[in-house]
């Protein structure tokens, strides 16, 4: 892959990290959370490509 790819991908998916961080502390810290278990559930979409790319995980609320 070129390197103009891999520079748009690694822009592109630091942005969905950091985006997705703040708006899950900022959700978190408004809610009650101790001691819960959270299921998270992230969708990546390119409709051009018909690619629908699905990650789940568990977030521990702060003790």
């Amino acid at each position: 892959m070129s390197e103009d790819f891999n520079m748009s991908m690694r822009k592109f998916l630091k942005q969905v990290g950091v985006t997705s961080q703040q708006a899950i502390e900022e959700a978190m810290r408004d809610a009650e959370t101790s001691g819960k278990t959270f299921t998270a559930r992230a969708v990546i979409t390119i409709d051009e490509l018909g690619l629908s790319h699905e990650v789940t995980g568990d977030i521990k609320g702060q003790e």
